[in-house]
């Protein structure tokens, strides 16, 4: 089976950078209109022009994945608009890092509320109007860490780790109404939001030493992963958490 999204629409929150940048450019590419929902207004249009230029159909919705009315409203404007939802993925995401012990209350709650609150509204919204509509393909964005774990990232591991079991959880609810339910699991990937950390003498030298490819992952790597689970070359995958990491997680797996 192929990977063409012609005619189909996509969303993807947090797609004005990194990871959600790059798969809104590759579900363009392969056919889809792509609804780039994010809060920054400048970096998100610099997308949707950019699919525009190279003869895509995007356009932008600033949205908060975190606030129930706004994730109801972006659902609701899309299919007014376009008359259906064919494909979401669920990327916007944040971090915030440290000792449990010195994490304050209000990191541990942005976190928790854009990675996995935003998840769990999206899925709420979206799965409502693919139930309406009789079919469709929903795809979250976790995290190796939402498999395994790091020390001083309690939050992040938390909300990631959510993900990945509510993903299998709705994928249930729904796998006998034509609905399918993933996630992508994203190693050390180049974002802007990990750019720091892989830059770091010392914390880009222990990050290369995990991988055993010996390098880090480049967004449009996890993008195409996104584009073949939205595809129907992947008509019979669901409730899969699927790892894009250069075989991390397998030389973290035990032999028993």
């Amino acid at each position: 089976m192929e990977t063409s999204l012609a005619g189909k629409i996509a969303l993807v929150t947090g797609g004005n950078s990194g990871i959600g940048r790059a798969a809104a450019l590759a579900l363009a590419e392969h056919g889809a209109t792509v609804i780039v929902a994010a809060r920054r207004q400048n970096e998100s249009e610099a997308v949707v022009e950019q699919i525009r230029t190279a003869g895509g159909q995007a356009e932008f919705v600033q949205n908060d994945v975190a606030q129930a009315r706004q994730v109801e409203d972006l659902v609701e404007g899309i299919v007014e608009r376009h008359g259906r939802l064919d494909c979401a993925f669920n990327n916007a995401g944040t971090f915030k890092g440290g000792p449990v012990h010195e994490m304050s209350e209000e990191d541990w709650d942005e976190v928790c509320n854009i990675n996995l609150k935003g998840v769990w509204l999206c899925m709420k919204y979206q799965v409502a109007q693919m139930l309406r509509q009789g079919d469709g393909v929903i795809v979250n964005n976790s995290s190796i860490y939402g498999i395994s774990a790091d020390a001083n990232a309690s939050a992040y591991c938390a909300s990631k780790h959510g993900v990945s079991g509510l993903t299998r959880s709705v994928a249930l609810e729904v796998a006998d109404k034509n609905i399918r339910v993933n996630a992508v699991c994203p190693g050390f990937t180049r974002t802007p939001m990990t750019a720091a950390a892989l830059d770091d003498e010392v914390d880009g030298a222990r990050i290369i030493g995990l991988s055993p490819m010996k390098r880090v992952g480049q967004p449009a790597e996890i993008a195409a992963a996104v584009v073949w689970m939205c595809s129907d070359a992947a008509s019979f995958v669901t409730g899969q958490t699927l790892s894009v990491d250069g075989g991390v997680i397998a030389g973290l797996t035990p032999n028993h």
